[in-house]
């Protein structure tokens, strides 16, 4: 067992069964053993390899996208362009170029970056130079906002529960035998239903971060963009662990696999709508990336002599790769034009 795995035994031995999302927490943002706050899981080096390290067209598409929103509302200055989970600073360093032929839009923008490692913002420090490292949404000023988050909410803890016979029981970890297990608690109601074995997730921090996000929106005007793994209206057991690019079991190694499970964009969109804005239904990436031009980019850093441009593009729009799992999501002021790409789930509903 891990050292952070010894010290969630002692607590559950102390205080008994512990909840999903207290285990993933714990797990991922430990002052000494969480994952997140002792290494750069990044890259072939690390663990798994995001979007923004595939290749620079990622940030770009990104980033223009963005821009493209911020003229659609009348280039507003200064304006926040910031991102959520950062990891490296390799999406908003790329965005941030490929923003520059904007004109305008560089001095405009005031950059920050919401980050909970202190490893990560160190890493960010280094790539992008003086940016503003804030610690919630709520920190976030009040100002036009443009933002993303890549792989931002796939990382948020959930809990989980199973259908049973008399409601809902929820899977909790517990010490057994010189290792950690899961255990179904005692039967609670929940208005939702379904069949017997069936398991809900909730992501109980997501929403709180969206509506926050929107009020600002809503009021200062901006746009979000979403994007990560996942599904609408999501159902089933999603949780995973990944070490060194596999996949291994999510109890093995606590402190040294990434924890994640796939996002349900569904009550995102509700807490984004509840707030007066509008939102898209999820797009798959590889169709909103191609909307926006990928292709045509990929052939220009071809011919450039980028021998991994066609790879890449491949790897982020090819429905086998990454092009159908992952999903962007865009929230924006109602009497706005929609970020490129998306469209207002009402013009959605209609088109379907």
């Amino acid at each position: 067992m891990t050292p952070l795995g010894r010290l969630i035994a002692a607590r559950i031995a102390q205080s008994g069964p512990m909840r999903l999302d207290d285990y993933m927490q714990t797990c991922l943002l430990h002052p000494q053993h969480g994952y997140y706050s002792t290494r750069d899981p990044f890259g072939a080096a690390g663990d798994f390899t995001t979007a923004p390290e595939i290749s620079q067209m990622f940030g770009e598409m990104v980033g223009l996208a963005l821009a493209q929103a911020w003229l659609d509302q009348g280039a507003p200055a200064p304006f926040t362009l910031a991102e959520i989970g950062p990891g490296r600073g390799t999406l908003m360093a790329d965005m941030r170029r490929a923003m520059r032929v904007v004109p305008g839009i560089d001095g405009a923008a005031q950059v920050a970056l919401v980050e909970a490692s202190p490893h990560l913002r160190q890493v960010q420090a280094a790539r992008l130079g003086a940016v503003t490292h804030l610690d919630s949404v709520a920190d976030l000023p009040e100002a036009p906002l443009f933002l993303v988050a890549n792989e931002f909410f796939d990382a948020l803890p959930i809990r989980q529960f199973v259908r049973v016979e008399g409601g809902w029981s929820e899977r909790m970890v517990v010490a057994q035998d010189g290792a950690l297990g899961f255990a179904l608690s005692a039967p609670v109601p929940l208005p939702r239903e379904a069949p017997p074995g069936e398991v809900f997730e909730d992501r109980p921090a997501a929403a709180p971060i969206v509506r926050e996000v929107a009020r600002r929106i809503a009021r200062q005007g901006g746009a979000a963009i979403f994007i990560d793994y996942g599904t609408w209206d999501g159902r089933g057991d999603s949780l995973q662990a990944l070490r060194r690019h596999g996949f291994e079991d999510p109890l093995a190694r606590p402190g040294q696999a990434d924890l994640t499970s796939h996002v349900d964009f569904a009550p995102l969109a509700a807490a984004a709508l509840a707030e007066g804005v509008a939102a898209s239904a999820p797009v798959p990436q590889g169709e909103w990336l191609r909307a926006l031009g990928i292709e045509r980019r990929a052939e220009r850093l071809t011919a450039a002599g980028d021998a991994g441009a066609r790879d890449a593009l491949h790897r982020l729009t090819d429905p086998a790769a990454m092009g159908h799992l992952f999903k962007a999501m865009a929230i924006w002021p109602r009497h706005a034009p929609a970020p490129p790409g998306f469209a207002g789930l009402e013009d959605h509903a209609a088109h379907a």
